[in-house]
């Protein structure tokens, strides 16, 4: 009977069998599946990633947890450039480019609680008001810009044009349908309402938003009217009351009570042309 081979210490030397190897992976079948899964940073990273993982001794626990870690990363990056494309909020306008140094500091204050968007949680209301070139138009963008950041659904609209877009679709026949996409976003931007006036109709769509929007979603809006004049963008004293006191229950309001923007930037730009004036005289 022949003996096993031994080592030149007499132990027995072991000889390893296609089951003990590991299994060979095929890459392109792996490459197939994350595709069909929709993993398309799993899918771009984890062959680098295992060659990572291989060099610094990751544990499996290890190199699962940072390949979803990426996986979620891009998806977020993804949804929030998704999410500011559906928004349609002005250019330029965020929250980093604002000049919170003009705005009392109490006013400051408020929307750096506004800006956690927790009262988009509450469906509370923001209502601003103050004179044309206040700067309404601009700190809706700019909040409505860090909800975005922070994944929250927003829609900007003009009142103006929202209120061309309800009509249009009262007439097709597709009011219920464009009032039931408006209500998936966490806040609705309405700017400028009063601004221009509209007919009794227009605002008659609008109140039918906003009686459908109450106390289901969040209505961000700017006027350079008090509650006192709204009978003239609503046309009837019943309506008018019914649409403030919708607004106004879980609401913050915030009365802008500062010098036009637009009339400071003027200013300066004017001192800056007198000055280059002044210093290219001889």
């Amino acid at each position: 009977m022949s003996k096993r081979p031994t080592t030149s210490r007499g132990k027995r030397r072991t000889t390893k069998t296609t089951a003990d190897l590991p299994p060979t992976i095929n890459t392109s079948k792996l490459s197939d599946q994350l595709k069909e899964l929709r993993l398309p940073t799993f899918r771009e990273t984890h062959l680098p990633t295992a060659e990572q993982a291989a060099r610094e001794h990751w544990t499996h626990t290890q190199f699962l947890a940072d390949l979803v870690e990426k996986e979620c990363q891009t998806r977020g990056q993804s949804r929030i450039l998704r999410l500011m494309r559906h928004a349609h909020l002005l250019a330029g306008k965020t929250w980093e480019q604002f000049d919170w140094s003009r705005l009392p500091l109490h006013v400051t204050q408020q929307f750096e609680t506004l800006r956690q968007g927790d009262f988009l949680n509450r469906q509370d209301n923001l209502l601003i008001f103050g004179k044309p070139g206040s700067g309404k138009t601009m700190l809706l963008s700019a909040l409505g810009d860090q909800l975005v950041k922070q994944g929250r659904s927003v829609c900007f609209a003009t009142c103006q044009m929202l209120v061309q877009e309800l009509l249009r679709a009262k007439r097709d026949l597709r009011l219920e349908r464009v009032i039931k996409k408006l209500q998936k976003f966490e806040a609705l931007i309405i700017d400028d309402l009063g601004y221009v006036q509209q007919s009794r109709e227009e605002m008659e769509v609008l109140f039918t938003l906003l009686s459908e929007r109450y106390e289901r979603g969040s209505v961000l809006l700017s006027s350079n009217l008090p509650f006192s004049k709204w009978e003239q963008i609503f046309k009837d004293p019943m309506t008018t009351a019914a649409a403030i006191d919708r607004l106004i229950h879980h609401s913050v309001i915030i009365e802008l009570n500062i010098p036009s923007y637009r009339l400071d930037e003027a200013k300066k730009k004017q001192n800056n042309s007198t000055r280059s004036e002044d210093r290219s005289k001889p």
